[in-house]
This record gives C-alpha cells, sequence and structure tokens, in this order.
C-alpha cells in the first residue's frame, strides 16, 4: 500500500483525502475523531488523532471573536462540537487550542461547557435533606441527588473528568468565575479527587473569593454510603456540623495570604468586601447546632479588624449563635461576644443590643456606654456649629448698627447744609429786592457773583457736604 510498489497507491491516496477532505472540514474533522475513539491506540499510532486536534484548534483559534464581540464569547459555535469528545480528546484540543494564543476566557467558557454535559450535578441543586434526625450521639442524614448522579457517583470515568478539568484551567483569574470553581471543590470532594488538586481550587478560590456568593460556600460534608453520599460523623461531636467549616477557613487564610502578597502597604486600609461575605456565611453556619463554639470563634477572628467598617453583621451571627445554643455558660458568652466591637454598631443595632437578653450583661453596658460616647461627641460636633452661626449673626448685626449710625450722621449733615443755603436764599432775595427798587445798579457784578454763590451751593458733595467752592 505504499508508493514503493505503484504510484497513487492507498497510503498516498489516505493521506490526500486527509488533507484536502477531511482536515479541510470542521464537520468532517469533528466526525473522524470522534470515530477515533473506539479505534485506539491504532489511531494515535498512525497520527490522526493529532492532527484532527491540531486542525480544530487551528479553525477555532481563527474565528475566534475580536475585542467588541467579548460578549458573545459564550456562544461560540465550537464550543458544543467539543463537548462531544472524549475527555482525553478534549484535553489534547485545549492543549493545541492554549498553544495557539486563545484568550484565557474562550478556553474557561469552553471547560464550563464541556463541564455542564458531562457533569450535570454541577448545575443541579440538591433534592434537599432527607431522612434528617438525630441518633444518640451523632447527627446523620443523607442527601440524594439525580438518577443521573447516583448511576455514575462511584464511576471511575467521572473522577477522571473532574481531575483532568482542573488542571486544564487556565491560570488566570478571569479565565472561570468564583461559582465555577466552587461548583467544582463541592464535586472535588464529592468524589475524592485528589488532595493536590483540591488544595489547588481552594487556592484559587481564595485569589477571587470577593465574588462569591454565601450559597456557593455552603459546602456540605461528603462520606459515601451504600445508598447515596451519607454525611455521618458519629464519632467527634465537632465534625457533626452539616457544612464543612474547615474548607472555608482555609479558603479565607488563601485570601488573606493573597491579599497581603499582591497588595501595596498603603492600601491595605482599602475596601475588603469579604467582611460581609464571611459575617453572612457565619450567620448561615451559626444555626447548626453541632457547631461548636470554638470553630465559629476561629472563623470570626479570620479577618483583621480594618476589614469591618460596621460589625452589625457579625453581631447578628453571633446573635443567631446565641439563639441556637441556648445551653452556653456566660464565660463562653462573654468570649463569643469579645468579637465584635461596640463602637461599630449602628444606632438600630444597638438599640436591639440593648433589649437582647442572650447577651451578658456587659456586653449591653459596653453597648450602652459606646452609643453615650457617640451621641456626647455628635454633640459637641454641633455645639461649635451653632456658635459659629451665633457669632456670624452677632457680627452682621454690628455692621448694620454702624452702617445706620454712618447714615443718620450724613443726613444730619445735609440737614445742617439745607439750613445754610436757606439762610443764604433769604439773604439773596432781601438784596434782590433792593436792586430792584434802583434804576441802575451800583454794583452789577455783586449780583452775579451773590447768584454764582447759590448756584454753587446747591452743588453739595455725596462724602461730607462740602460745596465746590470749597465752603
Amino acid at each position: 500500500m505504499t508508493e514503493e510498489l505503484e504510484d497513487g497507491n492507498l497510503i498516498s491516496k489516505t493521506e490526500a483525502f486527509l488533507t484536502f477532505v477531511v482536515l479541510s472540514s470542521w464537520k468532517d474533522t469533528v466526525t473522524v475523531l470522534k470515530s477515533c475513539e473506539n479505534l485506539s491506540p491504532w489511531a494515535e499510532n498512525i497520527q490522526i488523532v493529532r492532527r484532527c486536534c491540531d486542525s480544530l484548534a487551528w479553525k477555532a483559534s481563527k474565528n475566534e471573536p475580536t475585542g467588541e464581540d467579548t460578549a458573545s464569547i459564550q456562544d461560540s459555535w465550537w464550543f458544543d462540537d467539543m463537548a462531544t469528545f472524549r475527555i482525553d480528546h478534549f484535553m489534547r484540543i485545549i492543549s493545541a487550542i492554549r498553544a495557539k494564543g486563545i484568550k484565557s476566557e474562550t478556553i474557561g467558557k469552553c471547560i464550563m461547557q464541556y463541564a455542564k454535559k458531562w457533569l450535570p450535578g454541577m448545575y443541579e441543586e440538591l433534592e434537599g435533606l432527607k431522612g434528617y434526625g438525630y441518633g444518640k450521639s451523632n447527627l446523620q442524614f443523607t442527601i440524594f441527588s439525580t438518577n443521573k448522579q447516583e448511576s455514575t457517583r462511584h464511576s471511575k470515568e467521572q473522577t477522571t473528568i473532574i481531575e483532568s478539568l482542573i488542571s486544564i484551567i487556565p491560570p488566570q483569574q478571569e479565565s472561570v468565575p468564583c461559582k465555577f470553581l466552587l461548583q467544582m471543590l463541592k464535586m472535588a470532594m464529592m468524589y475524592s479527587v485528589s488532595p493536590a488538586l483540591i488544595s489547588d481550587l481552594e487556592k484559587r478560590v481564595g485569589a477571587v473569593l470577593e465574588d462569591a456568593e454565601v450559597n456557593d460556600l455552603l459546602i456540605p460534608r461528603y462520606q459515601y454510603g451504600d445508598q447515596g453520599i451519607m454525611v455521618n460523623m458519629p464519632n467527634s461531636p465537632e465534625d457533626c456540623t452539616m457544612q464543612d467549616i474547615d474548607v472555608v477557613q482555609r479558603i479565607v487564610e488563601y485570601f488573606l495570604m493573597h491579599e497581603k502578597q499582591h497588595m501595596q502597604p498603603q492600601q491595605k486600609s482599602g475596601k475588603f468586601n469579604i467582611s460581609r461575605l464571611l459575617d453572612n456565611y457565619l450567620a448561615e453556619v451559626a444555626t447548626d447546632p453541632n457547631l461548636s463554639i470554638t470553630k465559629f470563634h476561629v472563623l470570626a477572628e479570620l479577618l483583621p479588624e480594618y476589614t469591618r467598617s460596621f460589625d452589625d453583621g457579625l453581631y447578628r451571627a453571633i446573635d443567631t449563635y446565641l439563639k441556637t445554643h441556648p445551653s452556653l455558660t456566660d464565660n463562653d458568652r462573654r468570649r463569643l461576644c469579645k468579637i465584635m466591637n461596640s463602637e461599630k454598631l449602628s444606632l438600630d443595632a444597638c438599640i436591639h443590643a440593648a433589649q437582647n437578653d442572650r447577651l451578658p450583661l456587659r456586653t449591653v453596658v459596653q453597648v450602652l456606654f459606646a452609643e453615650q460616647v457617640k451621641m456626647r461627641a455628635a454633640m459637641q460636633e454641633k455645639e461649635p456649629a451653632q456658635s459659629g452661626i451665633i457669632s456670624e449673626q452677632e457680627g452682621n448685626q454690628t455692621s448694620a448698627t454702624i452702617d445706620i449710625k454712618t447714615l443718620n450722621a450724613e443726613l444730619e449733615n445735609v440737614k445742617s447744609k439745607m439750613v445754610e443755603l436757606q439762610n443764604d436764599y433769604f439773604e439773596l432775595q432781601e438784596e434782590y429786592k433792593k436792586l430792584s427798587n434802583k434804576e441802575k445798579p451800583k454794583n452789577p457784578l455783586g449780583l452775579g457773583i451773590n447768584w454764582r454763590k447759590i448756584k454753587n451751593s446747591f452743588h453739595v458733595r455725596p462724602g461730607g457736604g462740602e460745596t465746590r467752592d470749597g465752603r
């Protein structure tokens, strides 16, 4: 079948057919690669699988969305075809795609699409707790999921898929969302994958923990049983909790380590959304009657004090824990309430705490004292402002009084000038009568001077009331 026997033999024709017909078409390449799943290792030996994977990777990278089309990445046309392959072929294609330089967000979307098809338990909520009840010394309940998940729970194929997907997730933080990482973490713990991969997932979740939601952090304690996934910890009371507190504690510790390594010293007092997330998580797990005070206390004290601008969420979690555990000693109550800072409680929280019978008396006194200090500080801030307003009003009144006095003085000056002008007018009238009786005035220049005098007298200056001739 080689060219040594005759030109155009079967091998050369097959090679030409693969190159110019199969590998030039996306659909044909997918079909051939799917058929190779039943031909391994022969398909691997003659390089058909490698060539098909390279061809699909090249076609996918050639049609990658541009910067303006980033929003349409989740609708990329080749995601569904990638999800039909076996996990080993899928990993080969993803490795080839990554070598072509495709964005990590696109690879992450493709991995999520594959997980949606092959790991349906990730996107289906658990049906709930069935058979919940108390035993003599333990808390035991069974969580049943869908039939499809039950049929593949102990499957080695499922474990292989989970481990493979975790290993090929791009290292960039923006490649997959935090919710997907937590879903993968739950599946990894459910199927008991290698501890190294679980630790890697916990570190990755810690790096993007601010994007998580409380429901995503509620990770049940998994243990295999005969009829389902059993949660059954009969020996240690501290391990009988419904949720896996230790995993969340490690994730928060990884978050703090990541923030310390990647934040500048002057930015350490910046905003952290993690405090509200952790406080809400504490409020959720505080309803578990088997949650020990030690675990609750350690988890509540993980975050530095400056990450919480208010302690209302922490107070709600502590109050929930006290309500669920009414048999706590006074010493444990005081120990628990020392976690929160009374000075960081809002007015509503202080009012609630002052009437809360579950709190120790010392804590209530501290809350009342802190609220009194706040009120006194607020009043002291208002007093300087009020005194400033009064002084400003007094200043305005003083200025108005000075203006009134100045106007009165100017009015008196104008009145005196008017009196002088009236006297001058009467004198000129008398002089005019005397002159009119004479046929020829002896001093005609004197009359002109007097009339000029009376004319200039009416030109009073505004400032001092002086005339233009200096009078």
